[in-house]
């Protein structure tokens, strides 16, 4: 089967590979549809390995590179495991990206997420970009006949919106800052108003971004570019700041100013990946109580992702700039690397 194999840094290669073995127990075999190209496949490309394994195997999965890329994607049950009795071949499907031991100190407090050995796909494990693929029955989950495959491949980065939402307690009523549109930020912003935000604030400087922003809802869209969108912020809500501040980016300039966003006994969820140290003054959370979390990955949040998406309460199409074959995958990460002004979610389609 044709994969994309990340070797290293600037160095993805499409290679014919042997398909997955038959699936173990309690595991599945997906024909792939579509796979997302996510903002950590682009950081793996541009400045990896990130958290590819190169030097010693993932203690979970054994697998170091070189790796198959990919975790956000659709498909078909194509084979099914020894014990795997809930779903059925041809059913249509996604799979969250996240493997977990079920056994450590946070699984079997429910934190499956903080899980000592987890692996996750295109990481630890073999991702999905890919004309298949195994992965644990406890993974996947069913595609409504009102979702497509397209849309499909998006649940995964909205169940990260939907968690950051979640870890930041938006209630009705709250006003909240984004910065970063993105994937992740343009979903986070639709998950905030389904969490009944009044005000959403959205901070970008790419312009399909902005645009895309706009058109999901956001009550105003700052450019950095053009000033301080601090300042501006506070003046739109009478030099309070808002309640939840969302920081999407993980750059080192937007950590502090994500903070400082947000009004004193305010909360700041970090959901960006960052690659290099960034100052904090603690004296901005401490002083004005601030409440600071972060988010890795998902929890629980696929199934409600799917319903949003199947009722039509958040928007995925918008989201989808183009889609390529992935012969075409290099195209893809450059035209994401250096195009981010027209390029948001690219898809990589495996029936044409």
């Amino acid at each position: 089967m044709k994969a994309a194999v990340w070797h290293g840094q600037k160095d993805v290669r499409v290679e014919d590979v042997a398909n997955p073995p038959v699936p173990g127990k309690g595991e599945v075999t997906i024909k792939v549809k579509r796979c997302g190209i996510c903002g950590s496949d682009l950081h793996e490309y541009e400045i990896g390995p990130v958290g590819i394994p190169i030097k010693e195997p993932h203690p979970m999965t054994g697998r170091m590179a070189p790796l198959i890329m990919g975790h956000e994607f659709s498909g078909d049950i194509f084979k099914l495991g020894e014990g795997v009795s809930n779903l059925k071949v041809g059913e249509r499907v996604v799979a969250s990206p996240l493997w977990y031991c079920g056994k450590c100190y946070w699984c079997r407090r429910g934190n499956y997420n903080l899980c000592r050995t987890a692996a996750v796909l295109g990481a630890g494990a073999d991702g999905a970009c890919a004309e298949y693929i195994n992965v644990p029955a406890y993974t996947v989950f069913k595609l409504p006949p009102q979702i497509s495959y397209d849309v499909g491949a998006l649940v995964e980065p909205l169940s990260i919106g939907i968690r950051t939402v979640k870890q930041g307690r938006v209630s009705p009523g709250d006003t909240v800052a984004i910065w970063g549109a993105g994937p992740i930020g343009l979903f986070a912003l639709q998950a905030a108003r389904v969490a009944g935000a009044t005000r959403v604030y959205v901070i970008e400087k790419a312009l399909r971004r902005k645009e895309c922003a706009a058109e999901l809802g956001a009550t105003a869209v700052l450019d950095p570019k053009d000033g301080s969108p601090v300042r501006e912020i506070y003046r739109m809500t009478d030099g309070i700041g808002v309640d939840v501040a969302l920081e999407c980016v993980g750059e080192k300039e937007t950590g502090e100013q994500t903070m400082r966003l947000s009004r004193r006994g305010g909360r700041v969820v970090y959901v960006g990946v960052f690659h290099e140290p960034a100052q904090v003054d603690f004296n901005r959370i401490g002083v004005f109580e601030r409440e600071i979390s972060g988010v890795f990955v998902n929890n629980g949040e696929f199934e409600p992702a799917i319903a949003y998406l199947a009722d039509g309460r958040v928007k995925a199409e918008p989201l989808i700039s183009q889609k390529i074959t992935i012969d075409e995958i290099n195209r893809g990460l450059e035209e994401l690397s250096n195009h981010k002004e027209k390029n948001i979610k690219i898809l990589v389609s495996f029936d044409g």
